[in-house]
């Protein structure tokens, strides 16, 4: 007797014999095969194309995703260029804090922007942004490896800003490495919730953080 035909062996055998098929070309247009697609029976020809169709159809999503990142990249990189540009372009020491909110506000449509800076040469004492910072935003400042983003949870450096502030992103200023003391807090705020949300990607305010402390150095003692 011969014993039932078991489907691992014959997908095994077919895996075996690339050549069955060109042999037995005739089958491929009598094999039926459900789509899911089309809701019927389909030959294995016409299943193979809906196979390769949404193959393509990832991929060509999959590139429309990486074109568009790009894009978005790219646009940001520009921004990010023309604020830098602005800095360098500022009159005189003393205008640099108000340039570098100011074109983050308009730049990057920022709602709210502003910073405190500590260690200040004597003739920026008196100034805005020489206002006094307490020592714990000066500790909670020197303490982020990376810039923080997340709601305001009542921080004093959210009272620096204009009210309802209902998410906050806070970078420290360093002169050097991570490793180095900071001398000062770039803050972003927002009405939105979601505009600096804790799992945001940070790449690019990091970016911003390093620019605005190289731009701001020149103020310290």
């Amino acid at each position: 007797m011969t014993s039932p035909l078991d489907p691992d062996s014959i997908a095994q055998y077919l895996i075996d014999s690339p050549h069955f098929f060109e042999e037995h070309a005739e089958l491929l247009g009598k094999i039926r095969l459900s789509s899911p697609l089309l809701g019927r029976a389909v030959s294995l020809q016409e299943r193979q194309m809906e196979i390769l169709r949404e193959k393509i159809k990832v991929q060509d999503l999959r590139l429309a995703d990486m074109v568009r990142n790009a894009q978005e990249n790219d646009a940001s990189a520009q921004k990010l260029f023309g604020w830098a540009r602005s800095l360098l372009l500022a009159r005189n020491d003393v205008d640099l804090p108000h340039t570098l909110v100011d074109g983050l506000r308009s730049t990057f449509a920022v709602p709210q922007a502003t910073l405190r800076l500590w260690g200040v040469a004597e003739a920026y004492s008196h100034t805005w942004f020489a206002a006094a910072a307490s020592e714990d935003v000066k500790i909670f400042a020197n303490g982020l490896s990376m810039p923080f983003c997340g709601g305001n949870n009542d921080f004093e450096a959210a009272s620096w800003l204009e009210q309802d502030v209902q998410s906050i992103a806070m970078l420290p200023l360093r002169s050097g490495s991570t490793s180095s003391a900071t001398f000062g807090l770039l803050v972003l705020g927002s009405p939105d919730a979601q505009r600096f949300s804790a799992d945001m990607a940070t790449d690019f305010l990091v970016q911003i953080g390093e620019t605005a402390s190289a731009a701001l150095a020149c103020l310290l003692e």
